[in-house]
């Protein structure tokens, strides 16, 4: 993948930067359409109206593409037949057609292409795009799409550029280390594909202008020390003001440093170390 920059025409234009799609097999192809729906947008609000999530709403119209995350479609090779976008995520998916005529979306590893052969199973050899248990991959690869329960369906290292590195493994357990530097305890019989997932230039791409995040379904932040009290702690005070506390959101939620995961998770004893801190370029402090 490419980062794409246009001659500055405009302030808008001289500030952004897209995506040249060189991993793209055919930009005139239409998605599958056995394998789409319609997304219903809600604008951040669940199923009494209330808005739950805010600046959500507005946005470019998207289609759904269905995704074969649990990838148990064991001994029959699939044929990649194209690589395509999907505005639904940061990487790019892949269209396989199975040898019986099954067609299945799955998400693309970089350097898979066009015709290339991909298989699932326990027995399958360990090369890019193939899905296997973590007990059966060799020490050291990077793997996607991590299972963290058996026939889940992937949750773990999705998105464009990501993977996860497995340094050992037995028979019950495997130890992972994540994108976010967490290293973890997964289940063995889970599974995993090979590979780095592509497009990992998108964390580059710069949006220019306040329209193409609008063309995103993102509606303005206001700050929270830019309004009253009565709509958000920070806010009030003569001129400008930094708040008088520690950042939080309109709801007294701490914003930085506040742990948010909760402590009744099943997994929290399987985590091994702790994510780096972004802040300070460490491990957090325990507690």
């Amino acid at each position: 993948m490419g980062v794409k920059k246009y001659k500055p025409t405009s302030p808008g234009r001289r500030q952004s930067t897209v995506n040249d799609f060189s991993e793209i097999s055919d930009k005139r192809k239409r998605p599958e359409k056995s394998l789409c729906q319609r997304l219903k947008k809600h604008g951040g609000r669940n199923h009494h109206g209330w808005i739950t999530c805010r600046h959500r709403g507005g946005g470019a119209r998207r289609i759904y593409r269905i995704i074969d995350f649990k990838r148990t479609y064991d001994g029959v090779p699939g044929t990649v037949r194209a690589v395509e976008y999907d505005p639904n995520r940061s990487c790019h998916i892949a269209l396989v057609e199975y040898s019986d005529g099954v067609k299945r979306y799955i998400l693309a590893p970089a350097g898979l292409g066009v015709d290339d052969v991909i298989e699932s199973g326990p027995s399958v050899e360990p090369k890019t795009g193939n899905a296997m248990p973590l007990k059966k991959i060799p020490q050291g690869m990077d793997v996607h799409n991590v299972e963290l329960n058996a026939g889940q369906g992937g949750k773990l290292a999705r998105s464009a550029g990501a993977s996860a590195r497995l340094l050992s493994r037995n028979d019950q357990w495997a130890i992972l280390v994540l994108p976010s530097g967490e290293m973890r305890e997964v289940r063995s019989e889970c599974r995993a594909t090979i590979g780095t997932l592509g497009n990992a230039d998108h964390q580059n791409l710069r949006w220019g202008k306040a329209g193409r995040t609008r063309h995103r379904g993102r509606r303005p932040h206001v700050r929270g020390t830019a309004k009253n009290p009565v709509a958000h702690p920070l806010g009030g005070g003569e001129g400008r003001s930094g708040g008088g506390r520690h950042p939080c959101s309109a709801t007294g939620v701490l914003a930085k440093g506040g742990r948010t995961r909760s402590p009744n998770k099943v997994s929290n004893p399987r985590i091994l170390r702790r994510r780096k801190s972004r802040r300070y370029g460490q491990l957090p402090r325990p507690r």
